[in-house]
C-alpha cells in the first residue's frame, strides 16, 4: 500500500510550445515520481476531454484552471489517503473530480496524475514501470516510425497525417531502428536532391514537400529500397489516414477530388494493393460506421481504431463486428491508466491487435514504453526517430529491451485469414 503525502501539478511544455500538465507524487516513504500528460492535434469528438483556459493567453491553451482544480479540488481528496491499486488510485481520482467523466479536472490533470502514481507504485516496489503492468513480457512491440508528416501535423500540406515505416522482417529492436534510420536518411537524399527537403513536421518526419499521397508512397518505397531493404519483405508501410480531418458534407475531400465514402475506400483499396501498406489507421471518417465495414472488408491492409474507438472499452466492447482490426491505445483519450488497460483488455476480447501510442504534442516522458512493453502490445507508435521527445521514448524502449534479456518483437499484425 502507498500513502499519499504530496501531490501537486506544474505547467510544463510540450513539442509545439504549448503548456501541458505534469502531475508530481510524494509517498510517506520519501519517494516522488512525476509524469506529463500529451496532447493531441487531431482528437476524436469523443475523447476525454483536457482541461484548458481559453481566451487570447497562447492561443486560448494555457492550463491555469487546470492547476487550479489540482490544488482546490484534488489536492485535499488524494493527500493522505492510502492506496494499495492502480484502479483504486484512479477510482479515487476520478471520484474527486466528478462523477461523470474525468472531464471537470481535465483529462490532462487526470492523464498525468495516473502515470505518476504507476511510477510511484514501481518505485515503492522496487522495480521498473512495465514489471507492474502485467505478465512478464514474452515480445516487445515492433515500432511504427513516422517518416513523413502530414494532416494537421504538416499545416494540411497532404492529407494524410502519418506515412510511416514498420519493420517486417528485423527479429529485435535495435535492428529495426536501424533500418528505419537508414531509410528516414535516404528519403531525406531523395526529397533535398529534388530541392524539396523543408524541414520537420510535428513528430519529426519530413515535411511533406510532395505533390500529393501517392508521391509521398512513391519516395517512401524508393528510401526503402535505396536503404537496401525489400518493400513489403523487409520494410512495411503504415498510414494514419485521419479522415475526419477532411471529410466535408458527406464527402472526402482530398486536394481538389472529392469522393463518396464508397469512392474512398475503393480508392484506399487500390493505395493498399499498389504500394507495401501493412496498415491503415482512421480510414474513414469517425462516425462513418458502415464505411469503416466496407474499409476491413475491401482493404488487404489492417484497420486500425484511433478517433473511431479513443481508447473507449464500452465503445470497443459495442461497435460491430467486422468494422475494425487493431485499437490505438492512448491514455489520454480516456483519462486514465486503468481505463486505458481495459480497453486493451476489451480489445483482446475481440481479438483485435494493439497499438500503444503516443501523441503529437510530446514530451521527454517515457511512460509510453512502459505501458506498450508491460501490457505486450503489437506495436508502439512514437512518431519519428528524430526530435528528442520522440527518441527519448525508442531509447526507453532500448533500455526495456536490455534488461529484458533482448526479447524478440510481436509478430507482425497480419489481416484475419491471410
Amino acid at each position: 500500500m502507498v500513502t499519499i503525502t504530496d501531490i501537486r501539478a506544474r505547467r510544463v511544455w510540450d513539442s509545439r510550445g504549448l503548456p501541458t500538465i505534469e502531475v508530481e507524487i510524494r509517498s510517506e516513504t520519501g519517494k516522488t515520481t512525476r509524469a506529463i500528460a500529451p496532447a493531441g492535434a487531431s482528437t476524436g469528438r469523443r475523447e476525454a476531454v483536457a482541461l484548458v483556459d481559453g481566451g487570447p493567453v497562447l492561443g486560448g491553451k494555457d492550463v491555469t484552471h487546470a492547476l487550479r482544480q489540482m490544488s482546490d479540488v484534488l489536492y485535499p481528496a488524494l493527500v493522505g489517503i492510502t492506496v494499495e491499486s492502480q484502479k483504486q488510485f484512479d477510482r479515487a481520482l476520478l471520484e474527486a473530480g466528478g462523477p461523470e467523466s474525468s472531464s471537470p479536472v481535465g483529462a490532462n490533470t487526470t492523464t498525468a496524475a495516473s502515470l505518476a502514481m504507476t511510477h510511484l507504485f514501481a518505485q515503492e516496489a522496487g522495480v521498473a514501470p512495465w514489471q507492474i503492468l502485467g505478465d512478464t513480457p514474452t515480445t516487445l512491440p515492433r515500432p511504427q516510425i513516422q517518416i513523413m508528416g502530414g494532416g494537421a501535423h504538416a499545416a494540411h500540406r497532404v492529407a494524410v497525417q502519418d506515412f510511416m515505416v514498420h519493420p517486417l522482417s528485423a527479429t529485435c529492436i535495435s535492428d529495426a531502428f536501424i533500418q528505419a534510420a537508414e531509410v528516414y536518411r535516404a528519403v531525406g537524399d531523395i526529397l533535398a536532391a529534388r530541392g524539396h527537403n523543408s524541414g520537420v513536421a510535428d513528430e519529426g518526419g519530413h515535411w511533406p514537400d510532395v505533390s500529393d499521397t501517392e508521391e509521398a508512397l512513391d519516395t517512401i518505397v524508393q528510401g526503402i529500397t535505396r536503404a537496401g531493404l525489400k518493400p513489403g519483405v523487409d520494410m512495411g508501410i503504415c498510414l494514419d489516414i485521419a479522415a475526419t480531418q477532411f471529410y466535408k458534407d458527406g464527402h472526402y475531400v482530398v486536394g481538389d477530388k472529392t469522393y463518396t465514402a464508397k469512392e474512398w475506400v475503393t480508392e484506399l483499396a487500390s493505395m493498399s494493393s499498389a504500394f507495401p501498406i501493412v496498415s491503415v489507421e482512421d480510414p474513414v471518417h469517425e462516425d462513418h460506421e458502415q464505411a469503416m465495414v466496407w474499409a476491413v472488408s475491401q482493404c488487404p491492409a489492417v484497420i486500425v481504431g484511433d478517433d473511431y474507438l479513443v481508447t473507449n472499452p464500452k465503445r470497443i466492447e459495442e461497435v460491430p463486428n467486422g468494422s475494425v482490426e487493431a485499437a490505438l491505445i492512448k491514455v489520454n483519450q480516456i483519462g486514465t491508466v486503468t481505463e486505458a488497460h481495459d480497453a486493451v483488455v476489451a480489445s483482446r476480447k475481440r481479438g483485435l491487435g494493439i497499438i500503444v501510442s503516443a501523441r503529437s504534442g510530446e514530451t521527454e516522458d517515457v511512460s509510453v514504453a512502459h505501458l506498450a512493453t508491460g501490457w505486450q502490445a503489437d506495436m508502439l507508435k512514437v512518431g519519428s526517430i528524430t526530435r528528442g521527445e520522440r527518441t527519448a521514448k525508442w531509447n526507453e524502449l532500448l533500455r526495456i529491451s536490455e534488461a529484458l534479456g533482448n526479447l524478440p518483437m510481436a509478430d507482425v499484425l497480419s489481416k484475419p485469414g491471410l
